[in-house]
């Protein structure tokens, strides 16, 4: 086995080549580039080669500990995961940039379980490399352009020096030793090389599953059967068996008129595409999902026959926008960009330990080998796509997430091969939820861990099923900052469980400042986080216009963490005359037994307005009642009411004040092992008018510390879709951006500019402290100081894995 610890992306036989760079960063980055100067005056001006019989292409071997196949950004996210644990990787990807369908060469957006935030999952985005992701391309990339989410995908990479990566290079051959893969075979076109990868653990992250099926790895494709699994949302025939690759286009207005010749190819008429009635052109990019076509073929073998209907369905549909005479202003658009390969959505689903089904999804059911979590919904597309009458996609959600176990992850077949993206083990139906990039990312990554753990005890995946190596995997996926629903980090190396927390302020949440009203159009909600016992009053400012009265429920959901607000708690009635700027108390009467979240709503009234505050704090959130999904038992869909948020700048907390106040972000929230809310806030947050905000860890007994992570509220709420959306805010408002870390009185790191969800600071030694402090001198938006928790370590080393954030040296 490989030494997990490593500092060598890999080992060549190649001795043209220099080995891998062993610093970070991008001076010499780990890829598959030329290690001569071409200037070398050793390099002769003129090669001379004789003919022969036949040539072979240049071969190069390289060893790893985990061999990844497919860098989409399942395989990214796993390759950097793996790498900052210390595995070497070889990272083998098709393509000439990473990303998958996320990147420029597709654009589609990255999603998961927030949905775009349209249900019921709050604080739900993914956690870890993804979330580092996704929250470095909204700080840099807020108006969504896929050439920059490229670079970043891209930096992130090749800054690890244990990865070596191959870009433009496709898998070709698999050799097998008994039941495990031996090495695999690789070919770039680009520069006419043949790779001969070794490694101990393989991990297929490819899209169709090239490496598992070449391995010979069990498989489906289509769907179950309704009786298999008793999956009342399994498809009929006639819906179809696969969902079909999309392709999508840009446009540009260039400011004058420009002419469109069709070519001969492009679709002529659009009769057969039902939807070419609502054809519009304000829609662009992958908000032409439903341009998608295949489900009734092999969506393997026949994707180039796909592409071309494709192209001919886009360039059809822009001949009509722009010559029909229907669009006048599409007369100085001009196409910008055509997709030039498909985005596909679903081919091979390989067989693992275990395969998840409707009912793992709908029911949330708990698994005690959960690495994952999934909240997309069950989202299944007719397979005639574009030509089909039925609506291009049916949702199925779930009353909020759901855990994803590691058994999905791992080969049944293939003793040493990992699954992640869209070909994990998962019924059809099942699969429609989690094919989503920011759900497989989140799975790629606890198999990424996986493979640290077999690499350093000699293990095989599935001996990780044991209660002992589980427990060990998935405290390594929490510290990393994987979420994983209904589980908490108790961490025994994390000297701070045991001191005390206190802070210089903690928020009471009594009175919010009203800063302009909101209209009651919709019923619209606060979710607050509430303690046990009496249920406070709530003050609230309104505007009236007519006499009437105001209904007011509090609601909650059936568990402490569950924000679908269908039990109703209290109900207020308040009669109402015309006038500006009325005090209103509400008094529900009602008892919590437990620390909860609670929707308080305020239903719908033409003639009232609730005031509002710009003021945003960690874990509130303002809601509204969006739509509802009506219950159909004969397939197996619960009826629920979505109260969803309000995006910002629009979306603002109710100035609301309640009597008496709650203190929603106590200072030992941040010893608690949770990263975000979930039952509660779980985060310090400080007091409002605290001018230098100061949370501070005390010991008893000095501890040698050497390493200490912290982690911040960078709105697990928000989406942070990668593309096309336009982020309101760049960074987020409640992150925490200059602060210094001291220790006994001593400055160990001071922070400026800060945006990322996690930080670690490491020690120049490991130094005996009685007392850590952190001081914060200024929040990136209207919040009050907030910290999510906050870890201390001995030794920086003494770990199977590297902090998911960025890493910097103390200055002290």
């Amino acid at each position: 086995m490989h030494n997990v610890h490593g500092h060598t992306a890999c080992m060549r036989t190649d001795q043209r080549r220099s080995t891998a760079s062993q610093s970070s960063g991008t001076d010499s980055p780990a890829i598959d580039a030329p290690a001569t100067d071409v200037s070398d005056p050793g390099r002769p001006r003129l090669l001379v080669e004789p003919a022969t019989g036949s040539r072979s292409y240049r071969t190069e071997q390289l060893t790893a500990g985990l061999a990844i196949v497919g860098g989409g950004l399942a395989g990214t996210c796993a390759a950097i995961t793996a790498a900052r644990a210390g595995v070497e990787v070889v990272l083998v990807q098709d393509r000439p940039v990473l990303g998958g369908n996320s990147s420029s060469e597709v654009r589609l957006w990255v999603l998961g379980a927030t949905a775009h935030m349209t249900n019921n999952n709050r604080f739900a985005r993914e956690g870890g490399v993804v979330d580092e992701i996704l929250v470095e391309n909204t700080y840099r990339n807020p108006d969504g352009n896929p050439l920059i989410f490229d670079t970043i995908l891209l930096e992130k990479v090749v800054q690890e020096p244990n990865i070596r990566l191959l870009l433009n290079t496709a898998l070709t051959e698999v050799t097998m030793k008994e039941r495990a893969i031996g090495a695999v075979a690789a070919f770039c076109s680009q520069n006419s090389t043949r790779y001969e990868v070794s490694a101990d653990l393989f991990l297929d992250s490819s899209g169709d599953g090239a490496l598992a099926f070449l391995a010979g790895a069990g498989f489906r494709m289509g769907a179950e059967a309704s009786a298999e699994y008793g999956e009342l949302f399994a498809p009929s025939e006639e819906f179809g068996d696969l969902l079909g690759h999309s392709m999508y286009f840009y446009t540009k207005d260039v400011g004058h008129p420009v002419k469109f010749v069709a070519p001969s190819y492009a679709l002529s008429d659009l009769s057969d595409i039902p939807r070419a009635r609502s054809f519009n052109t304000k829609e662009d990019g992958c908000r032409l999902w439903w341009i998608e076509w295949g489900g009734r073929l092999d969506t393997v073998h026949e994707t180039e026959t796909i592409k071309w209907k494709l192209w001919q369905v886009v360039y059809g549909v822009w001949d009509h926008l722009k010559n029909s005479g229907e669009f006048p202003d599409a007369e100085n658009l001009t196409l910008e960009w055509v997709g030039t390969i498909p985005g596909k959505r679903e081919s091979r689903r390989f067989d693992g330990l275990y395969r998840l089904r409707q009912s793992d999804v709908i029911d949330q059911a708990q698994h005690d080998d959960a690495v994952a979590f999934g909240g997309w919904s069950i989202d299944l597309h007719p397979a005639d796509g574009v030509f089909s009458e039925k609506p291009g996609s049916t949702h199925l959600h779930s009353r909020g997430t759901y855990q994803i176990p590691y058994r999905c992850l791992v080969s049944k077949d293939v003793q040493n091969l990992f699954f992640a993206g869209r070909i994990i083990s998962a019924s059809h139906v099942a699969f429609g939820s989690t094919r989503v990039m920011a759900t497989s990312a989140h799975g790629a990554q606890a198999v990424a861990l996986a493979a640290a753990l077999c690499l350093r005890d000699g293990r095989r995946p599935a001996e990780l099923l044991d209660p002992t190596a589980m427990a060990e995997l998935q405290r390594a996926l929490l510290r990393a900052g994987q979420h994983i629903p209904q589980r908490s980090l108790d961490d025994p190396d994390d000297l701070a469980r045991t001191a005390t927390a206190s802070a210089s302020s903690e928020l009471s949440l009594g009175a919010l400042a009203a800063s302009g009203p909101v209209g009651l159009d919709t019923d619209r909600g606060q979710l607050l986080p509430l303690p046990a016992g009496p249920v406070p009053q709530v003050l609230l400012r309104v505007d009236v216009t007519a006499a009437t009265e105001l209904r007011a429920e509090l609601r909650r959901g059936a568990r402490a963490d569950d924000y679908t607000p269908d039990v109703v708690l209290g109900h207020c009635r308040v009669p109402l005359d015309p006038g500006d700027d009325q005090l209103i108390k509400l008094d529900f009467d009602a008892e919590l037994t437990e620390d909860a979240y609670t929707v308080l709503c305020l239903l719908a009234n033409d003639a009232v307005s609730v005031h509002t505050t710009e003021t945003i704090i960690t874990g509130l959130i303002p809601l509204q009642h969006s739509k509802d999904q009506l219950a159909d038992p004969s397939i197996g869909w619960p009826g629920l009411e979505f109260w969803t948020p309000v995006r910002r700048p629009a979306g603002r907390n109710l100035a609301l004040t309640l009597d008496p106040p709650i203190v929603p972000g106590p200072a030992a929230s941040v010893l608690n092992g949770l990263d975000r809310p979930t039952d509660r806030t779980n985060a310090w947050i400080a007091a409002l008018d605290d001018e230098l905000p100061t949370l501070r860890l005390t010991w008893p007994s000095p501890q040698r510390i050497g390493r200490i992570e912290l982690r911040f509220d960078t709105d697990f709420d928000h989406a942070m879709e990668s593309v096309l959306y336009t982020q309101p805010e760049s960074p987020m408002p409640q992150c925490v951006r200059d602060f210094t870390v001291l220790g006994d009185g001593r400055v160990l790191g001071a922070v400026h500019d800060h945006h990322q969800s996690a930080y670690t600071l490491v020690l120049d030694q490991p130094t005996l402290l009685s007392e850590v402090v952190i001081t914060v001198q200024a929040v990136n938006g209207n919040a009050p100081a907030a910290i999510m928790a906050v870890r201390c370590y001995a030794d920086p080393d003494s770990r199977i894995l590297r902090s998911a954030g960025p890493e910097r040296d103390g200055d002290g």
